[in-house]
Formats: structure tokens, sequence, C-alpha cells
């Protein structure tokens, strides 16, 4: 393990993309995670996220973990290059000339994805819980813990997400191709999900449209980027603006989609690992 890690150390740190994009994304991540503070003019008036209770337990994280989660394409790009340029610059077929077998590559990598998934996870979790215990309204134990299990549903998407980013990029090799068809099927899933819900609601109503979004089974629920998704629920349902709108925030734990994620995890690793094996570079 220790000579994969230096394997990977040494690849990165020389690698300016690298450098760049780590220092971008955790600097976006802290100025998102301090967005609360700031003071937005909306229809003439003030509107303070702070005030609307994002910084409040349990409530907060959900609001962080989602927040964050978006920043995750920015992680995303460290890896499909760092993966890309191992192809593009022949340093996979100079290692394996050199002795590194091709569950060594793999595992090279999914200790890196491992390494920026844990340190991310860490870097929300102290955010969190300095954000929570200043500014915070409610601050017992019982409601700063009651929630902390969306840290462990970040670290999980997170994860699932790199590890799809990396079979791609075994599959295509090259960056822009994976970006391309990372988007493109975003698209088609998004598109699917699309249809399955309107299909599943078409002429329902109020309680009865809910309850079927609640509890009726979505093929497209079983799909990598909707698993993820299903992890971490958008928390604008628990704005003090709209629960003053009579709007209701109901959440039941995904179990459905972790076990889902899981799955998927293991299909990426083992499907990059068939792909080496089976292609002569």
């Amino acid at each position: 393990m220790l000579k994969l890690l230096k394997i990977e150390y040494y690849k990165n740190l020389n690698y300016k993309p690298f450098k760049i994009f780590t220092l971008l994304y955790f600097a976006i991540l802290i100025a998102l995670l301090f967005i609360g503070l700031v003071d937005f003019n909306l229809l003439g008036g003030t509107f303070n996220l702070k005030e609307e209770g994002i910084y409040n337990f349990p409530e907060i994280w959900n609001f962080t973990t989602w927040i964050v989660a978006l920043l995750k394409i920015f992680l995303g790009l460290i890896i499909v290059f760092s993966i890309s340029q191992e192809f593009s610059n022949r340093m996979f077929k100079q290692n394996t000339i050199d002795g590194l077998s091709r569950k060594e590559f793999i595992g090279s990598k999914l200790l890196t994805i491992t390494i920026f998934t844990i340190i991310s996870t860490l870097f929300v979790l102290v955010i969190t819980l300095f954000l929570g215990y200043q500014y915070s309204n409610v601050k017992d134990s019982e409601n700063v813990v009651k929630e902390m299990f969306f840290i462990g549903n970040y670290f999980v998407k997170l994860f699932t997400f790199f590890c799809f980013l990396m079979f791609l990029s075994i599959v295509l090799r090259k960056s822009m191709f994976v970006f391309l068809a990372f988007f493109v099927y975003w698209i088609i899933e998004g598109i699917f999900v699309g249809i399955e819900t309107f299909q599943k609601v078409k002429g329902l109503q109020g309680p009865q449209r809910n309850e079927v979004l609640q509890n009726d089974f979505f093929i497209s629920h079983l799909l990598p980027l909707e698993s993820m998704s299903n992890l971490i629920p958008n928390p604008i349902m628990r704005l003090k603006l709209a629960k003053m709108m009579g709007l209701k925030y109901e959440f039941h734990y995904p179990t459905e989609s972790m076990i889902t994620c899981l799955v998927w995890c293991m299909i990426f690793i083992l499907g990059s690992y068939w792909i080496l094996k089976k292609r002569d570079w």
C-alpha cells in the first residue's frame, strides 16, 4: 500500500491541474459553506440563509452536505485528469513494463479516490460542527448528532461518483471524451427519470401525488446518478420561508439508494479491472 501511495504522490505532485483543481475545490467549498452569512437582495428585500435556519442543528448536516456535493465535479476533474494522463503519456504502459500489475494500478487509483473522499468528508464534518456551534439556535447533544448520518451518505455519494469517473476514464482514456460521455449520460438519465416520474404521477394531485413519490418503486432510482442524488435530499423545504408557505419536508432514510450505490461501486471497480485485463495498451 505504501508503495502505491508513493507512486500516486509523485505522479500527482508534479501535475499542475492536480494542484489547481484541488486548491480551487477547497476554496469554493469554504466560500459556499459560509454563504449563509451573506445578505442577498431579493425582490426588494433582504434574504439571509443563516436566518432561514441552514446552520441550525440538526438541519445543518443536510444543508452542508447537499451544498458541498454540488462541487464534487471539481474533485472529479482531478480523478479524470490523473487517470487520463496515464494513457495519453503512456505512463500506464511504462508502469506495467516496470512491473506494476493491473490490480496494483486499480488499487493505486482507489487509494487516491479514498484519500480524496476521506479528506473532503472530514473537511465538511469539521466546518459543519464549527458553523453549527457558532450559529445554531439549538446545541444540545441529541440534536447535534441526530442527522450526522448525512456525513456518511456524503462519503458514499462522493466515493461512488469517483468510481464512476474512474470507470469512464479507463474505458475512454481521454479526458475530453470522458466529460462528454458523462454529460450525455447525465442528460439521458435525467430524461428517463423525468419520463418515469411523469408516468407515475400523471393525473394525481396533492396527497396522492406525494404518496406515490414517497412510496412507489421507481426503476430510475436504481441508476447511478439518481441513486447518488437520493442519498442527500434537497433541503430547500427545510427553510423557514418554505415552512411559512405550508411546504412540508418529509424524509425516510434512503436504504435502497445506499445499497444501490455500494453495488454500483463494485460494478465500476470490477468493470475497470476487467477492461484493463482485456485491453492491451
